[in-house]
């Protein structure tokens, strides 16, 4: 168990995920303000997020890491207090 998240929900996904501990920022929409996060582990179709709190965070939003070159549509899939299971959207999900 990570976190409150058992061992099944994190297995559910069809494709083997890289674990990484990469900072990256949430760009919240209609706010134009961000979060700071770090990738937890990351696949071609999502990723897991920390963040000190996930309350208040929009069930749609853009990530973004390299330094702001690459952002990526998101979609929340489960959530604890401090992580996120978020899905890739749109055609950068099928790279």
């Amino acid at each position: 168990m990570i976190d409150g998240v058992d061992d099944e929900n994190l297995e559910r996904r069809n494709v083997g995920r890289t674990r990484v501990l990469r900072n990256a920022k949430i760009i919240l929409p209609r706010r134009s303000s961000v979060m700071h996060c770090t990738v937890q582990n990351i696949t071609s179709g999502g990723a897991c997020l920390k963040l000190a709190n996930t309350y208040g965070i929009p069930e749609n939003f853009e990530l973004t890491f390299e330094l702001g070159r690459t952002r990526r549509p998101c979609r929340v899939v489960w959530r604890t207090d401090n992580l996120l299971g978020v899905a890739f959207e749109g055609e950068a999900a099928a790279e």
